[in-house]
Formats: structure tokens, C-alpha cells, sequence
């Protein structure tokens, strides 16, 4: 079984001490392809230079991520574009981006100019937008509508919405990111993923956070996307070599990656 992890910042300090490690652990569980989401500038030459490590594996993307979003902003976007116009780089996606609501709504305003903004970007390079939705969701999709641009596409990464929630995404050429949250007993997703036909779903961990169960309060790992597919498998009654398959296909097939 090949295991495709559309959402992991293995980048970050939490794995500098074991990277290489962690990779191959997971490569060993079939996990052959990662998609790493940039965050903003400070993250974004660690995430480079573990890309160019594995070139055959591992796939940068390039955005600013809503909690990133600040007075700079703009600055911040200013780099976002010029790395996206360099031609010795290739970026596979557009993301993380979006509205992150949770904490407080001091720069609302910057996220959604931002989100806008980076969407717009995603339709001119023809590239996936990674959207990261949280307490925010309406909002996005409202901005994604008005733009009525047929070359949108991309994920919901993380998706915890309802089933209608989940209607208009898919209605709109979306995938849903599905991560650990799907082995939370109290979440609700897991009537969403059983309504849901599995050709719109990828997997994710959005490692090192949300780890699935047996690891929750542990690091989370790209090893451990296989507890995800299998949790799938179990609500949709059926096997794990077909979330594998499907899965894979749609999210290789979505960030045009040869296998």
C-alpha cells in the first residue's frame, strides 16, 4: 500500500532532532509521499532544504498561514509571491492559507485580504489551495463563491465541519483533509466521512499536532496515517487497501505529481 500525507510540517523544531528518522519510519508503514504546507518566512528555507533532501518524496508549498497574518502582512505576501515567480523553484500547492478565528479576531481583516489574495494566486498558477479553516469556515467558503473561478481547487485541510459543510467544499471542487481528528470518539466527523464518497477524501496528519488515537498527547508522525485510512476503512465497511488506493490517487492526481 502506498500512503499519501498531503499535510505535514516536519519541518518544524519538533523533528529536528530525529527527522531523518521519522521519515523512514514512515516510508516503512508506506508512506511515500509528504506535502509540507509553508507557514511564513521564518519557516520557509527549513521547509526548502528538507524538500531538496528528498526530491523524490517530499513537496514544499508555498503560502502565509492565517495566524501568521500581522501588521506585515503584506510583507509577508510580497515574499510569498516572489518565491512563487522564481523559476529555479517549484512549489506544489498554495498553502497553508486561510482564517483562523479561534483565538481572536484582531487581524480579521488582514486574514481574509490575505486568504483572498493567496486564492488568487492559487488560480494563477493553476496550484491547489490548502485552506486551513478554523471557527471560520462560512467565511471561506463566501470568498471562495464570490471568486466563481473554475480553476479553484484544493483541500479543506483538517476538516471538522458537518455534512453539509462538507456538501459545499466538495460542490466547489474541494477534497477533504482527514486527520486524526476522524479517531476522536466525540468529534462528529466520522458521520461526515461516512456520508462523504471517499473519492473526495485525502489523508493528513498535520503532524507534529492532532495525533490520532492510541497517540493522542503524543508528537504526531506521518507513520501514523495508516490508523487514519484504517479508521476510514472501518466507518465506510471497507478494506484499507482501498482508502489506500483511492486516496492516494486522488491526492496525486490533485497536486499532478507522477507516481
Amino acid at each position: 500500500m502506498i500512503f499519501v500525507d498531503t499535510h505535514t510540517h516536519l519541518y518544524l523544531k519538533e523533528f529536528h532532532e530525529d527527522c531523518e528518522k521519522v521519515i523512514q519510519t514512515a516510508r516503512d508503514k508506506g508512506v511515500t509521499y509528504f506535502f509540507l504546507p509553508n507557514i511564513d518566512s521564518e519557516y520557509m528555507m527549513a521547509m526548502l532544504w528538507l524538500c531538496i533532501s528528498h526530491p523524490r518524496h517530499i513537496f514544499p508549498m508555498m503560502g502565509l498561514h492565517p495566524t501568521s497574518v500581522r501588521e506585515n502582512y503584506e510583507e509577508e505576501l510580497e515574499i510569498v509571491t516572489n518565491m512563487l515567480a522564481e523559476p529555479e523553484l517549484k512549489f506544489w500547492g498554495i498553502g497553508e492559507i486561510g482564517i483562523d478565528l479561534y483565538w481572536d479576531r484582531i487581524f480579521e481583516r488582514q486574514q481574509i485580504s490575505a486568504f483572498s489574495y493567496q486564492l488568487d494566486l492559487a488560480a494563477r498558477y493553476d496550484l491547489p489551495a490548502i485552506i486551513h479553516t478554523r471557527n471560520s469556515f462560512d467565511i471561506a467558503i463566501k470568498i471562495i463563491e464570490k471568486k466563481n473561478n473554475p480553476l479553484l481547487k484544493g483541500i479543506f485541510h483538517c476538516f471538522g465541519g458537518s455534512a453539509k459543510q462538507a456538501e459545499k467544499a466538495i460542490a466547489l471542487g474541494f477534497k477533504l483533509g482527514i486527520g486524526g481528528i476522524i479517531t476522536y470518539k466525540n468529534s462528529g466527523l466520522q458521520k461526515v466521512v461516512e456520508m462523504t464518497g471517499l473519492e473526495h477524501l485525502v489523508l493528513e496528519t498535520d503532524s507534529p499536532y492532532l495525533p490520532p488515537v492510541p497517540h493522542r498527547g503524543e508528537r504526531n508522525e506521518p507513520a501514523y496515517l495508516p490508523l487514519i485510512a484504517a479508521k476510514i476503512a472501518e466507518i465506510k465497511k471497507i478494506s484499507i487497501e482501498e482508502v489506500a488506493d483511492v486516496t492516494t490517487s486522488t491526492a496525486l492526481s490533485l497536486f499532478n505529481v507522477k507516481s
